[in-house]
C-alpha cells in the first residue's frame, strides 16, 4: 500500500501517479475533497490529516492500514507550506506555524514511519532553500535545513535494514505553492521531481539527491558567495 501524506501536494501526487499501478493508495490531506484520482490504482482511499496535530500521526498511519487492509510499504511525506516570509518576520505565530508544519511535523511523521514500517520505502523532500538560508525566505529555508540534517541522520540509522529513505533536494519548484513567483535558475516542475524520485525508488538507490543533478554544482558555488552579497540574493 502507498501512503501519501499531503494528498494535494503537486510533487506528492505526481510521484504517486507514477507508482500506483495496481496498488492501493491511501492519501491523507487537510482538504480531503481536493485529493485527485490516481488512475491505475487498484483502489483509492482518502483520510483527513492535520499535520500540526502531532499526537495524531501514529493513529493516522494505523488507520490508513486498517482502511486499506494492507501494510504501508511506500510512504511519501509531501505535506508542507511555504508561508509568508514578510508576515512571519512580525507575526511569531505564523513563523511558528511554518516551523511546525515544515519541520516538527515532518520529524514526527518520519519517526513514526521509521518505527512502524518493517520494510519498504520512505520518500521525503528537502530543498535547495535549506542549503544556505537567504534573507528572502529564511523562515522556510531554516525548516528545510533542519529537515535535511534530520534525514541524513535517519538515513544512517536505517542503513543495513529493510527500510530505505529517499530524500529529494529539488531547486525552485514551479507549482501551485510558488504560483506568481519568478522561477530561479535550474527550476524544476513537480513532474520532473517525481520522475527523479521514482527512478531512484525503482533502482533501489536510497539517499539524498539533487533535482536536477546539475544543481549540485550551483549549490557548491552558493556556499562560497560572501555574506554581504548573499544577503541581497532573491528567493
Amino acid at each position: 500500500m502507498i501512503l501519501l501524506l499531503g494528498g494535494t501536494s503537486d510533487i506528492g501526487t505526481e510521484t504517486v501517479q507514477r507508482l500506483c499501478q495496481g496498488r492501493t493508495v491511501v492519501a491523507a490531506a487537510r482538504r480531503p475533497e481536493a485529493v485527485p484520482d490516481f488512475p491505475g490504482a487498484a483502489s483509492r482511499h482518502v483520510l483527513p490529516f492535520d499535520a500540526a496535530d502531532l499526537t495524531g500521526h501514529r493513529r493516522l498511519v494505523e488507520e490508513a492500514e486498517r482502511t486499506a487492509g494492507e501494510k504501508v510499504d511506500i510512504a511519501v511525506v509531501a505535506f508542507g507550506i511555504l508561508g509568508d516570509q514578510a508576515r512571519a518576520e512580525a507575526d511569531e505565530a505564523h513563523a511558528a506555524e511554518i516551523a511546525t508544519v515544515d519541520y516538527t511535523a515532518q520529524v514526527s511523521m518520519l519517526t513514526v514511519l521509521a518505527d512502524h514500517m518493517d520494510s519498504g520505502d520512505i520518500v521525503a523532500f528537502s530543498s535547495v532553500a535549506g542549503w544556505r538560508a537567504r534573507r528572502a525566505n529564511y523562515v522556510y529555508g531554516s525548516t528545510k535545513a533542519g529537515l535535511d540534517a534530520f534525514c541524513q541522520g535517519l538515513s544512517d540509522r536505517l542503513h543495513g535494514t529493510d527500510l530505505r529513505l529517499y530524500v529529494a533536494r529539488p531547486g525552485f519548484v514551479i507549482g501551485s505553492m510558488t504560483e506568481g513567483m519568478t522561477p530561479a535558475p535550474m527550476s524544476v516542475t513537480p513532474a520532473q521531481v517525481a520522475e527523479a524520485v521514482v527512478a531512484r525508488v525503482r533502482a533501489g538507490r536510497p539517499g539524498t539527491f539533487w533535482v536536477p543533478g546539475a544543481l549540485r554544482v550551483l549549490a557548491g558555488v552558493m556556499r562560497l558567495v560572501p555574506r554581504p552579497i548573499w544577503r541581497h540574493m532573491p528567493r
